[in-house]
């Protein structure tokens, strides 16, 4: 089964395969026809050939191939492609090298982590516990955790070999500060509480959805956001793998303005984020969490 980054993705795949089917069905009988020496008869305006005619204005997209060259010039040569049937992807509309999916990807295996502590002996991270769980709640810009490539919501397994489960806020804090300031391994799991969706922009340039205070409040009736399963009560945390926690709305908004065509958002329970920040002040979440764009 293949994976398609946004339901755009997926529809559009649907429809070019149609098209393919109908013109490879017309080809077919054509050149039967052909070699019983009948004059060939002409499909246009027949109910089949009419099954999805056009890509051209899908769902709100522009999806001519001189609009897709444009936008994403990387997919051109899936475009160019369509007219021959394929069992691989046609993603013309997010791109097989979408930076911003690529930077946001979450992974399901566990990954380790090297790091030290900064001239204030200090790591740069604050943690969480949940459910038997210890997540990192806060990254510090330009600290050694945010060098080693830790992210908010991020589960740490194991610190030098010891394995957090059970331990409090408290505990791990200690144990991170009797660490060998030159040397502390980390086993991490991924964001297992946040997850990402690829939206798409309409004519306008807005995927869908309303939020205030990086909380998702409202979704417009019929847009990407609708369509690929954005829910409200969810706060958003990244922006094309960047991470926008602590920011204020008009920057969250100028960062998706700026964006390509198709953003991937990352997005967490509302009651899970704010049970992760609430014991840390507006003051330190807005001027010091690390908002830096990950490197890949």
């Amino acid at each position: 089964m293949s994976l398609y980054p946004s339901l755009e993705d997926m529809k559009v795949d649907q429809l070019s395969k149609a098209q393919n089917y109908v013109h490879h069905q017309q080809q077919a009988l054509s050149a039967s026809q052909n070699n019983a020496s009948a004059p060939p008869q002409n499909f246009q305006g027949t109910a089949s050939s009419a099954l999805y005619p056009s890509l051209d204005d899908f769902m709100g997209l522009d999806l001519t191939a001189n609009a897709v060259l444009q936008h994403m010039p990387e997919s051109g040569q899936q475009v160019i492609q369509y007219q021959k049937p394929s069992q691989s992807m046609v993603s013309p509309v997010t791109g097989q090298n979408n930076m911003g999916l690529m930077r946001a990807e979450i992974r399901q295996g566990v990954r380790q982590i090297i790091a030290c502590k900064n001239e204030q002996s200090r790591v740069g991270i604050r943690v969480q516990h949940i459910n038997k769980g210890v997540f990192v709640s806060f990254v510090e810009n330009g600290s050694p955790a945010a060098m080693a490539g830790l992210r908010f919501g991020d589960q740490i397994l194991q610190i030098n070999g010891v394995t957090l489960a059970g331990f409090d806020r408290e505990k791990v804090m200690s144990l991170i500060k009797k660490a060998d300031p030159k040397h502390i391994e980390f086993a991490i799991r991924d964001r297992p509480f946040e997850r990402n969706l690829t939206l798409q922009k309409d004519s306008s340039g807005h995927v869908g959805f309303v939020f205030k205070n990086g909380k998702i409040t409202s979704i417009v009736k019929d847009s990407s956001a609708a369509r690929n399963g954005l829910l409200t009560e969810h706060n958003l945390l990244e922006v094309n793998g960047q991470n926008v926690v602590g920011l204020k709305d008009k920057e969250i908004s100028e960062i998706m303005r700026l964006a390509d065509r198709s953003i991937t958002v990352t997005i967490m329970p509302s009651f899970i984020f704010e049970h992760m920040i609430k014991c840390m002040s507006d003051g330190l979440v807005k001027n010091k969490m690390d908002h830096s764009i990950p490197d890949l």
